[in-house]
């Protein structure tokens, strides 16, 4: 294979680093956080996203040895929850994209990987003479036992979702924990969709934001990761509520290998099969090809006005 870079071994990753109120510079061959205590080094050829906080600053050689070793950056707000940019993440092939738009644009396929997404979140699958509405009606009911579950476990009280953020610090601490580490979540099934190539905007249960996809994916694991988490930190109590969020939760996504089983997760619902990448799809330092509708592909980085016979 000439590139590495189209199969990133996310499942090999570190999940997430969140850093506010410092500086990152380029450190050798890896960078490294310079604050108030003083300098940590980050094993950034090990870790899938850096989120950015307010108060970050970041040189032009940390942002390209991130880039270099496959890591992607995020800026977001305080604690995490309010997602402003990111980068490019590391594959350069699209091939996994056109799959996905193909699925997207078709309502006959786009349906079938629905009903996968909805039928990965339950055991025994679903019926295949439901309705999608009532596949709906399914999915609220299994939603609404995890809250409940996840209550009676830790004792905190569950009146139901709600939160504003412009009013974050009126919310009551689960629905704080919750926002935190739905938030987190979302980052790495992100940083996992942007490496593999796939677009975070073409969602299939979801639909008309940038991250529709993104809440597909992450739906999967809430509630067997965020839901229990939020709940059990929210029951030691408010104080440094969110930073015990992301340590806790990162732990959990070790725990529970979210980051071995979000793209093998997306092959499924999209029903592809694993292959071998050919060793002439995607050389990086080439120009892309060109669309032809009658020979499918046609070179690019050539003026056609110089080939003969045109």
């Amino acid at each position: 294979m000439k590139d590495l870079r189209l199969l990133p071994k996310v499942r090999d990753s570190w999940s997430y680093l969140y850093i506010e109120h410092a500086r990152i510079e380029q450190d050798n061959q890896a960078v490294a956080v310079f604050d108030a205590a003083g300098k940590v080094a980050v094993p950034c050829a090990s870790l899938s996203l850096l989120m950015l906080g307010p108060g970050t600053a970041i040189t032009q050689a940390a942002v390209r040895t991130l880039a270099d070793n496959g890591c992607m950056i995020m800026w977001v707000g305080e604690q995490g929850v309010r997602v402003y940019g990111i980068g490019m993440g590391e594959t350069r092939s699209s091939r996994n994209l056109l799959h996905q738009a193909q699925l997207w644009a078709d309502p006959q396929s786009r349906i079938g990987v629905v009903r996968r997404l909805y039928a990965m979140r339950f055991p025994g699958g679903l019926d295949e003479s439901l309705s999608l509405r009532q596949i709906r009606g399914k999915e609220g009911i299994r939603v609404r036992t995890a809250y409940a579950r996840a209550s009676r476990a830790t004792g905190v009280p569950w009146e139901g979702r709600s939160y504003h953020r412009d009013q974050w610090r009126a919310t009551n601490p689960v629905n704080r924990a919750l926002s935190t580490a739905n938030s987190c979540l979302y980052g790495i099934c992100h940083a996992a969709i942007v490496a593999a190539g796939f677009s975070p905007a073409l969602g299939f249960i979801h639909t008309g934001k940038m991250l529709s996809f993104v809440y597909d994916i992450a739906d999967l694991y809430k509630a067997a990761v965020s839901i229990p988490v939020a709940f059990e930190v929210a029951a030691d109590g408010p104080e440094d509520l969110e930073s015990r969020v992301r340590y806790t939760l990162r732990d959990a996504f070790a725990h529970t290998r979210v980051l071995q089983r979000i793209i093998p997760d997306i092959e499924v619902a999209l029903g592809m099969i694993p292959t071998p990448a050919p060793e002439s799809d995607v050389d990086a330092a080439l120009p892309g090809g060109l669309w032809d509708p009658e020979i499918g592909e046609a070179d690019g980085g050539v003026n056609w006005a110089d080939v003969e016979g045109h």
